[in-house]
């Protein structure tokens, strides 16, 4: 999954306007080395959210066409070594020959140390990273890469549903496999346009016979546009949801979710939502006298980019806490799900979601 515009979360798992101390709760959950999740090894304490994991540089080991406008890419350390451990959603970010950074979701076997496979489909309407991919990226060459980091954790309840749209299948296929190694009751469905478009049949394939009744492949053009009410009738008792996928399925899912039986949303966005009540304020960096101003239409997080080039930042949905900054004065909209509010009281603030009031004015310490 192509996740190099933002993703977003809603307000809580059920869509409110609130602080979900369970989101909080999973986002410490997934900071710290969680040997539940790990089928096999101990993966060491990854860094603190305010960190950024260290650049490195891979080889392009292998790339195929996985479907109809999609290509799957294994990286590798140059050396051979092994490669940092990570969970089912967890991505990386790949620095392109351009300068473009764009983030891949992971969708090969947590287990194996020296490869990390993603799928990247062309997007004709992107800014042009997939295509870069597509087109420039092949055997042997070198492409920088950071993390991984994860920002749609795997939480393993006992029952679960999983709810892939398209290409939205990478970070849910690791999370099938984990399901089926620990016994859980699961169930996958995969939607597509047509089964061409539909990135790793054959591997869906091979689960579905190991694990009769529990796969679901629905192209459109044989079953026709999903309802969401009827995906989420698959859910296996009172269980938790995983989707990822475009927009419209994830708007659906969530207004039908209310009605269904499961008890537990977790979604991951191709596309941001849109701001909607933003209002302008500005921002001041540091003693500097520098003013920037953001428009009610834009993030404190793209405009300070633009300003800051070296500003860390990952999943840009006020979940992983790369970006947090300190405001020194002004009052802050808090919109993350992810600081305490000890954090917020000592000035924390997360900028790729969180704002400030009309006309206010934050001076930050960076």
């Amino acid at each position: 999954m192509d996740i190099s515009t933002p993703l977003t979360r809603p307000p809580d798992l059920y869509g409110r306007p609130r602080s979900d101390s369970f989101m909080q709760k999973l986002a410490a959950f997934s900071d710290n080395s969680v040997t539940r999740l790990a089928r096999r090894g101990t993966p060491p304490r990854r860094p603190p959210a305010t960190e950024m994991p260290a650049i490195r540089e891979l080889v392009v080991a292998a790339k195929h066409q996985e479907a109809e406008d999609v290509v799957c890419l294994r990286l590798a350390a140059p050396d051979g070594g092994t490669l940092p451990p990570w969970q089912p959603g967890a991505h990386i970010e790949l620095h392109l020959p351009s300068g473009r950074k764009r983030q891949y979701s992971l969708c090969g076997d947590p287990a194996d140390r020296y490869r990390y496979r993603i799928a990247v489909r062309r997007s004709a309407n992107g800014g042009g990273g997939s295509a870069e991919v597509h087109d420039t990226l092949g055997d042997g060459m070198r492409v920088a890469v950071t993390g991984p980091r994860n920002a749609f954790p795997f939480a393993a309840e006992a029952s679960i549903l999983l709810i892939a749209g398209g290409i939205g299948i990478t970070p849910i296929l690791p999370m099938a496999r984990e399901a089926a190694g620990r016994g859980l009751d699961w169930r996958l469905v995969h939607t597509g346009r047509t089964r061409g478009s539909m990135p790793f049949a054959a591997e869906l394939a091979e689960l579905a016979a190991a694990a009769p009744g529990r796969v679901s492949i629905r192209p459109d053009d044989e079953s026709g546009v999903p309802e969401a009410a009827d995906l989420l009738s698959l859910s296996p008792a009172a269980g938790a949801v995983y989707c990822c996928g475009p927009a419209p399925m994830i708007d659906g899912v969530r207004r039908a979710f209310g009605g269904s039986r499961a008890s537990a949303l977790h979604f991951e966005r191709f596309a941001p939502a849109p701001i909607t009540d933003g209002r302008p304020f500005e921002l001041q960096l540091g003693d500097t006298g520098r003013v920037l101003p953001v428009p009610y239409d834009r993030s404190a997080l793209d405009v300070l980019h633009e300003a800051l080039p070296d500003l860390p930042f990952s999943c840009r949905q006020g979940f992983c806490g790369t970006c947090r900054v300190r405001v020194a004065h002004g009052h802050v909209d808090h919109r993350d799900r992810r600081l305490t509010a000890t954090e917020r009281a000592e000035g924390a603030m997360l900028p790729c979601v969180s704002r400030a009031p009309e006309g206010e004015r934050l001076v930050l310490e960076v």
